[in-house]
């Protein structure tokens, strides 16, 4: 048995977790839409960068492929078996399961083909008042007219045949469908009590095209899109103007080689090799799909407020001795504060920058900037920061995949507001989640930190689980302080980081050093366990590392949502090694990492993933949980997502995604189970602060 999965077809099981709770019938029905659509969404986001990074190796010459360790084609091949696979059970759960469920609750998807002569009449209204403007067709006459067609645009082939020929001959022409200047979702009218009659563009279009094509048969029509390589090549890059290398690179994303074209799999053959003569695209570049693509739109699919369609609300939890504070800094000075969103309001963490904005005794802000909200209150408070006189800086990192335009335009803004803005360093990213304040108290200055595992995103906020603490701790803020003088000055740290592990510096250094001390009290009849919690592990180093845990009998639970490239179970590696994965109405986010230690258990969060990106091209932050109560709380948490059995999937060397048996009386929905010990956990923080303000 291989000791190592590879990252790519790990990550394709993970999609297919997704796309296992599309067809949970536990799931809400509107529910199961959104998973689609996430499942077509992150599809596309691999093929873009993970697929077209293969393409492009598969082709290069036979120098470069002796640098690697695997075929490029056969893995290529690989990929595709499993993503055809995967689209036509995609198809028939959308087809068979979805659409007879929508139209149960009133919520029809008609076919084109099955409208009514009021309906034809209303279509062909929209089409011509709408539509018309943005369909852009192009009679195709193979290699001489060959239309540039947008990355990930949705088109209609068509298979047409002169009216006037004597003896027609097949001819092909190509519109767009203008989804992304229409919805979607087209309502029809329909009779009172019929229910909802939706049309998806798509239709809409194959059913009018024809007044575009007067004087022609539309014999057959069939969707397709290309997906243009979105990789920007910057990773690499150690000198020059990396801002404006991005920016160029940016201009360069939507109009890159196709790495991909999907096809409606019905397509006849000739059609097919016609096209992809047309397009040059090669059989590799393929991928069939069903009728319609780009089900990332299913986000946006209309839900007449059929709110039992959808999962119950689940309010957030105000952290109210913070948020009814009149500062977050006392508080944080009594003790250490700890948030989980989304189960928490995110609120504690805007009340953080609100307050520094506003406190005349802070002199000092400073916060790193991966992915932030497009309206966002933390921004805002920035930019109020600098007009009440505090000195305020921000790093923000514009490689960040597909938001580097966002984070350019913050950028600017923050810079005419007078923040000072600094940018990413050529060769790798800075990924970690940090915020200091400082503030003057009794004239001596005081420094406030902010440590979490997800950004400074008040959106993401409401669908990541994520954890953060707030610290006044000196031995976390002074070294949080120093990561922040080594991203403005570039300049290397002279002190060694003692509490934090540090990409760059010792992060991959502080996790091994972590798991040694877990080997070596097995290995001297000591109780020896660790409890690790990331998106992905993939970095052989490390995983060879958990294999000499688990043979040295340090028993080893993992809960990865993502590519898990360890094979656990194995008798020669990896007996002791379990792991789980749990994909449920919210993204499970969070890095936590959990060493027994001889009974003296601690808890570490972190920025970082094991994969090796993030151990030897990122700046990462890994921080010790050092308030023992904070400690017992996430080990709780960690306790009860190792104990689902409703949303967890047990991993295997066969890629199974079994769902965990429930062999108790009690279903176990670890989200859920969270949420409510998170409120029990504040409802009785808050007894407890009446009860000390009214004793008895």
């Amino acid at each position: 048995m291989a000791k190592f999965i590879h990252r790519d077809v790990s990550w394709l099981s993970f999609n297919y977790r997704v796309l296992q709770e599309a067809k949970d019938p536990s799931v809400p029905l509107l529910e199961k839409l959104k998973f689609l659509a996430i499942y077509s969404s992150n599809l596309d986001e691999f093929f873009r960068i993970r697929v077209a990074n293969h393409r492009n190796l598969a082709r290069a010459d036979k120098a470069t492929l002796k640098t690697i360790d695997y075929s490029p084609e056969n893995i290529l091949k690989e990929i595709l078996d499993i993503a055809n696979q995967q689209q036509i059970e995609f198809s028939q759960i959308f087809e068979k399961k979805i659409i007879p469920e929508l139209k149960k609750n009133g919520l029809d998807i008609v076919s084109w083909r099955s409208l009514n002569k009021e309906q034809i009449d209303f279509v062909d209204t929209y089409f011509n008042e709408y539509l018309l403007p943005f369909v852009q067709p192009v009679i195709l006459a193979g290699k001489k007219i060959k239309p540039f067609l947008n990355n990930g645009a949705l088109y209609l082939a068509l298979h047409i045949q002169s009216k006037d020929a004597v003896k027609p001959t097949p001819e092909y022409a190509i519109v767009k469908i203008p989804s992304d200047h229409l919805s979607r979702f087209v309502e029809l009218p329909h009779k009172p009590g019929e229910g909802k009659k939706i049309l998806m563009l798509d239709d809409a279009v194959r059913n009018s095209v024809r007044l575009i094509f007067p004087g022609y048969n539309i014999m057959d029509s069939f969707s397709i899109k290309l997906t243009r390589d979105a990789e920007l090549y910057i990773d690499d890059e150690f000198s020059g103007d990396l801002i404006s290398k991005i920016k160029k690179s940016l201009n360069k994303r939507n109009i890159g080689v196709a790495s991909r074209m999907v096809y409606d799999r019905t397509m006849p053959k000739h059609f097919l090799q016609y096209l992809m003569g047309v397009f040059e695209i090669h059989q590799l570049d393929l991928l069939p799909e069903g009728r319609y693509h780009n089900n990332s739109d299913f986000f946006r699919f209309p839900a007449f407020n059929l709110i039992h369609l959808k999962d119950p609300v689940l309010t957030p939890i105000r952290i109210e001795e913070i948020e009814e504070a009149e500062s977050i800094f006392e508080k944080i000075r009594e003790k250490d504060q700890f948030i989980h969103v989304p189960y928490h309001s995110y609120e504690s963490v805007i009340k953080f920058f609100e307050d520094a904005a506003s406190d005349p005794d802070v002199t000092h802000i400073k916060i790193i900037q991966y992915r932030v909200a497009k309206i966002s209150r933390i921004m805002k408070a920035i930019k109020n920061a600098v007009k009440s006189g505090k000195q305020v800086s921000t790093f923000i990192e514009v490689k960040a995949r597909f938001d580097e335009e966002a984070n350019l335009k913050w950028g600017e803004e923050l810079e005419q507001a007078g923040v000072n803005v600094y940018y990413s360093m050529p060769g790798f990213k800075v990924h970690s989640k940090l915020a200091l304040v400082r503030r003057l108290e009794n004239g001596k200055p005081n420094l406030y930190s902010y440590l979490g595992t997800g950004n400074f995103h008040e959106d993401t906020a409401k669908h990541y689980s994520d954890f953060g603490i707030f610290t006044n701790d000196k031995r976390i803020t002074s070294e949080v302080a120093r990561v922040f003088t080594f991203l403005e000055t570039k300049q290397r740290p002279t002190q060694q980081f003692e509490y934090l592990g540090v990409g760059l510096f010792n992060l991959k250094e502080k996790f091994i050093s972590l798991i040694k001390r877990e080997i070596d009290n097995a290995k001297n009849g000591k109780k020896a366990r660790m409890i690790l919690k990331m998106n992905s592990i993939q970095d052989e180093e490390m995983i060879n590392y958990l294999y000499d845990a688990s043979n040295a009998g340090v028993k080893i639970k993992l809960i990865i949502r993502g590519i898990c490239c360890l094979v656990p179970g194995q008798k020669d590696h990896s007996e002791n090694i379990e792991v789980i994965s749990i994909i449920d109405r919210f993204l499970e986010h969070s890095r936590v990492f959990v060493f027994h230690n001889n009974g003296q258990p601690e808890v570490y969060l972190s920025s970082s993933d094991w994969m090796v990106r993030n151990l030897h091209f990122r700046v990462e932050t890994v921080f010790p949980v050092l308030d023992q109560e904070l400690v017992k709380t996430i080990i709780t948490c960690m306790n009860i997502q190792l104990n689902d059995n409703v949303k967890s999937r047990v991993m295997d060397a066969k890629l199974s995604n079994k769902y965990r048996k429930n062999t108790d009386d009690i279903a176990v929905r670890s989200q859920i189970e969270t949420y409510y010990f998170i409120k029990r956990r504040e409802e009785f923080k808050l007894q407890l602060e009446k009860n000390n303000e009214n004793p008895k």
